[in-house]
Formats: structure tokens, sequence, C-alpha cells
């Protein structure tokens, strides 16, 4: 099982990197979490992998950190929440205040991200309270925003809020509401489009 990989970006997009480790390109899919603290393509960066083997496919996860990486693995224990699912929750929510909503059993704020009902938040601060309560929160990483070129950052951003299941009006509208000039990068314009939707 592949527990960490590093090497040179060779693709990256807010979903997914393809790592060039010694000649082989790895498709690593990853939270925005661990998006916003890669460097650009080119650079070098090293990813904690959680394995997924499936029947039909073996796909690997990404995280910058361990902290992610745990908290991925303590969202994919819960019944009901698969991979894809736990990523998109990490993609949506950090990790700092997914532990404090899970903690206090903020089922609303869970209730907000798509693809989790009352049900499924209700479970997870069921299963997860405790644990995330006892979760090491001081090796967060402080953020910090790249730019790339304007005319590219809309639509990464719409690509990437379409691939977390928000429907295409919902984020044309709250993109409406947004500043996309100015050197905006997608990090910052993912962010508050997130803010936006999570209301």
């Amino acid at each position: 099982m592949i527990a960490l990989l590093t090497g040179q970006i060779a693709h990256k997009s807010p979903d997914h990197i393809i790592l060039d480790v010694n000649g082989v390109g790895y498709r690593i899919l990853i939270p925005f979490s661990t998006y916003y603290e890669l460097p650009e393509e080119g650079g070098t960066a090293s990813l904690h992998i959680h394995t997924s083997v499936r029947e039909d496919a073996i796909q690997l996860y990404g995280f910058r950190t361990r902290l992610e990486k745990s908290f991925f693995q303590l969202l994919i224990s819960v019944t009901g929440v698969g991979p894809k699912l736990a990523r998109d929750i990490l993609s949506n929510i950090q990790p700092g205040p997914l532990a404090q909503a899970l903690s206090q059993g903020d089922i609303n704020k869970l209730s907000t991200i798509p693809g989790i009902g009352k049900k499924t938040a209700e479970r997870l601060v069921l299963e997860l309270k405790d644990k995330a309560g006892k979760m090491d929160l001081s090796s967060l990483p402080a953020m910090e925003a790249r730019q790339i070129p304007a005319e590219d950052v809309a639509e990464d951003v719409i690509s990437a809020l379409l691939n977390l299941g928000y429907k295409e009006p919902q984020v044309r509208k709250a993109l409406a509401g947004l500043d996309a000039s100015g050197g905006v990068s997608v990090e910052g314009l993912l962010k508050q489009a997130l803010k936006t939707l999570m209301k």
C-alpha cells in the first residue's frame, strides 16, 4: 500500500494532480484544503496517500498533512461515507472548522455540504463527535494564495464546484456576487464562493 509520495507536479487542478515520481505519473485525487497548499506545476510536493481499492479501480487520495489524511480516514469510517464524499467534505470545510462542527454537534453546518443530508450529518456527529475532539489541530498550516492568470480563475472555480456536487445555476449565482478581478487566485475565489454557498 502506498502511504507517501514525493515528486514533481506534472499537472495540477482543483480536484487532482499528477505527481511525477521518478518518471512514473501518479494521478492523485485531492481536496481543496490540499490544493491550496501545493506549489505550481513543476514544483516538488510530498503527499500523504490513502489508497482506495475497489473491485473496478484503485484510486489514490493525497493530503498535504497527516491531519488531513487522518480526518479523511475518520470520515470514511462512517457508514455511508465513501472516499469521494469524504474528499468533498474536506473540500468544503477545513479540518479545524470540521472538528469544531463535529464536536459541537452542528448538524446545520454539516448539512450545507453537498451530498450531506440531515441523516448523514447526524450520523457523522454521532460516530465522530468524540474522535474529532481528540484530534491534534496544532499542525494546521497557514494558507497562502498563489496567483494564476485571471481569465482561467472563474472557469476553474466553476468546474471545481460542479465536481463537488453544486448545481451550475447555484454556482454562477454565488460567483456573480464575488469580485473575480484584480489578479484573484483560484484559491481565493474558491474560498469566497464556498463561504457564500455554505451560508
